[in-house]
């Protein structure tokens, strides 16, 4: 078998709304499962057959470009003796970026790491589509004191937003803050609390969601819960107001897992699609209007690399949600949705 020469990873990748969008490896790999690999989940095998990383193997499995047999894999599928797996990989497309004065809502800022509340329509990195004005662009520009990740200087995106989500974001500014905060995401010890309006009025006052995501059957573009190559993905909600004139619900959410549009997608097979969401939830009309899905990143907490202090962030709902709840009429607030110190 040929060697495997490894994707550099330390490149920006070419991101679409979810930054998970990649262009294809002209070069496919082919390999012969032997007594050493067989019995391994496809990820872990094909990790240390290829010599990348398990999660870059992640995303091409997700991207459907790991086969066995013809048949498209989950990243647990076991290997047997004598099976041949085909890889085409999929590479980061490297982009020019440079500072942008875009201005910021700074939460907390210091030598490592910076926290600001993220404006709906607000790309985070910058892609064929939008290659400037973005967040990282943004934060080129404020943060002067950059170290640089990977060797790079750039600051460190931790975790995504999509496009149309506001709220909490944290970037590292130096290489050990980002694996720090990385390996804190990783161990989900990460405190992620969301605040969304959808469409429905929920019997229960609250609920867990546990069904895989992954990339749709039949469009690459979207995720879904009926995926052949799912990958453990657990959403839990609570209702905080219902507005049963309006027949919409706000909820507060806390995911346990972040797969990619894994909010959108789980409320939506639950029956409760995000208003606005003209994916998902097959927004139209006057659902439409608000222009992005109502997704509202409330809170973020996490322990600071550096000091081991627990730090803990808040963004008020923007004003376009705001707005929106002005025309649903009265609200039933349910009793216990303010405790824990999480807010209304």
């Amino acid at each position: 078998m040929p060697t495997v020469p490894p994707v550099d990873e330390g490149k920006v990748p070419e991101a679409s709304e979810d930054g998970e969008s990649t262009r294809r490896s002209p070069d496919k790999l082919e390999f012969a499962v032997d007594d050493t690999s067989a019995g391994s989940r496809i990820d872990t095998a094909l990790a240390g057959l290829s010599g990348v990383s398990r999660a870059q193997v992640r995303r091409w499995i997700d991207a459907g470009g790991v086969r066995v047999g013809g048949e498209i894999v989950r990243p647990s599928r076991l290997l047997a003796v004598g099976e041949i797996i085909d890889a085409t990989p999929t590479q980061p497309v490297e982009m020019d970026l440079s500072p942008e004065p875009i201005p910021l809502v700074v939460l907390y800022e210091d030598v490592d790491l910076i926290v600001i509340d993220k404006p709906a329509g607000l790309v985070v990195h910058p892609a064929p589509g939008h290659p400037k004005g973005t967040l990282v662009n943004a934060l080129l520009h404020h943060c002067g004191d950059l170290a640089g990740i990977g060797g790079v200087l750039r600051p460190g995106i931790v975790h995504r937003l999509d496009r149309g989500t506001s709220g909490v974001l944290v970037a590292a500014k130096n290489d050990a803050t980002h694996q720090a905060l990385a390996m804190q995401f990783a161990e989900h010890t990460i405190e992620r609390i969301y605040r969304t309006f959808v469409r429905g009025l929920p019997r229960a006052d609250s609920g867990r969601i546990d069904r895989e995501i992954g990339r749709h059957p039949r469009d690459r573009k979207r995720m879904s819960v009926e995926s052949r190559v799912g990958r453990a993905s657990i959403t839990n909600w609570r209702v905080l107001r219902r507005f049963r004139r309006a027949g919409t619900s706000e909820l507060e959410i806390r995911p346990e897992t972040g797969r990619t549009h894994q909010i959108r997608v789980h409320l939506a097979s639950a029956g409760l699609p995000l208003v606005g969401d003209v994916v998902y939830g097959r927004a139209r009309g006057s659902d439409a209007t608000l222009g992005r899905p109502a997704l509202h990143a409330a809170c973020l907490g996490f322990e600071h690399p550096t000091r081991r202090e627990v730090l803990r962030f808040e963004a008020e709902l923007p004003e376009d949600l705001k707005d929106l709840t002005a025309g649903f009429g009265a609200a039933e607030e349910v009793v216990g949705a303010g405790e824990d110190g999480d807010s209304k």
